[in-house]
């Protein structure tokens, strides 16, 4: 990685300075395996950069609250049209801040505190946002809960049906955070349209492989869409919102002044710039080699005598079942950071375990991915990963990884 110089930072705040140089050396000499994480082209972080972070503008183009908007204007329009284009969308706010708050904008749009809404449990792959009690969504809306069959791991379309029938609830929210599967658009749309909800899309984690062709459409099947910028997307850190265009009125409002003041134009120019940089076959190429990774990653720790929820991925993510492993979610996660392997803890299908320290470990492939690595390198990483869980009192096994570790990430750019 070519650090950046941090010459005036250096000056200014030496001690920031230095906090900064180590995470940079941190993610240089790890293996980065969050799958929410991802690193964004340095056109995407030129923008984010840029000037533009010292505007206001409130309002949107045409529209505004500040004068001195003619440039401003036209990037937040280029960004729209591209974001349109991108998932063949009718309407598009690039506004939201993150995924949260475009989900947040989405609910208060459409829905009336108290409304009943259909989603999927957090255990079993969903978000936070999708009704958790101890989040905004799931205190302000009537959230209940399907999952996956336990058997297979897959959704279970069946209970999906036979809630949605009997809560009759005015949305439905498809989509997750810890789901290794593709998710059938299609079908959710004939559940949602016998009990007349409305359908939105959380396909944060997938929109790159929406984008490149990879994963089925969420449009015409679904009414909204949201997503984060920042994961498969290989964007700045934010969110977007879609939507047929009846919808587009409300979620403007929802968005500013509803819940936002002015948007952060910086950001927005780098989603623009990622929503160009999606659209190119270098960028099909990528989603698809992302897919292959994980593959590789799932098959090297299947081989090696890992339960995996769902037996497998079809995205950019594994999940592994540590319920019979004899360590936790959250104990593997710090015992691999040891090793300079990061990976999150999170729970599996019906954990018993609570959410803080669960059964489960989420591994991901878009970062290293983004860095170069190919399946071989997969492979080797799945080997390590399951070296250490199985010999996790075993500090020689430790250091045998960090070496391995160095080796893989030498001469292996960031950016």
């Amino acid at each position: 990685m070519n650090f950046i110089l941090h010459v005036m930072l250096n000056k200014t705040d030496p001690q920031i300075a230095k906090l900064i140089k180590q995470e940079e050396s941190r993610q240089l000499n790890g293996l980065n395996l969050i799958a929410s994480e991802n690193y964004p082209s340095e056109a995407v972080r030129e923008a984010t950069a840029s000037l533009l972070t010292t505007k206001y503008a409130e309002g949107y183009p045409g529209r505004r609250y500040y004068s001195g908007m003619e440039f401003i204007d036209q990037i937040e329009k280029l960004a729209i049209e591209r974001a349109k284009k991108l998932f063949k969308a009718q309407y598009a706010n690039v506004q939201p801040h993150s995924g949260s708050q475009a989900n947040q904008a989405v609910y208060q749009a459409l829905l009336k505190p108290g409304d009943r809404v259909l989603s999927m449990r957090r255990d079993c792959g969903g978000h936070l946002t999708h009704g958790t009690a101890i989040n905004f969504s799931g205190q302000t809306y009537k959230f209940y809960f399907y999952g996956v069959d336990k058997r297979t791991g897959l959704i279970d379309f069946k209970q999906v049906a036979s809630l949605a029938k009997k809560f009759k609830p005015k949305m439905i929210v498809c989509g997750a955070s810890a789901y290794p599967r593709q998710i059938d658009f299609a079908k959710f749309s004939q559940i949602a349209k016998k009990v007349k909800a409305i359908l939105v899309a959380d396909v944060a984690h997938i929109a790159g492989f929406i984008v490149a062709g990879q994963h089925s459409q969420p449009f015409p099947y679904c009414d909204v869409v949201t997503t984060t910028t920042h994961k498969t997307l290989a964007g700045p850190r934010g969110g977007l919102i879609l939507a047929k265009k009846q919808f587009g009125p409300a979620i403007d409002k929802a968005v500013f002044p509803g819940l936002q003041g002015g948007p952060f134009m910086h950001i927005i120019a780098a989603k623009a710039v990622c929503f160009k940089e999606a659209q190119t076959p270098a960028f099909k190429k990528y989603a698809k080699q992302i897919i292959k990774n994980t593959k590789a990653l799932a098959e090297s720790l299947k081989q090696e005598g890992l339960k995996l929820v769902s037996n497998g991925s079809d995205n950019h993510l594994v999940l592994i079942d540590l319920s019979r492993a004899g360590i936790s979610g959250k104990q593997a996660q710090d015992f691999l950071e040891q090793a300079n392997i990061f990976t999150n803890k999170n729970s599996i299908p019906y954990d018993r375990r609570p959410a803080a320290d669960p059964s489960g470990l989420r591994l991901g492939a878009p970062a290293l991915t983004s860095r170069g690595f190919k399946e071989k390198d997969f492979k080797i990483i799945g080997q390590l990963v399951a070296d250490l869980l199985k010999n996790k009192d075993d500090k020689k096994v430790i250091i045998k990884t960090r070496k391995t570790v160095q080796r893989l990430t030498n001469n292996r750019k960031i950016i």
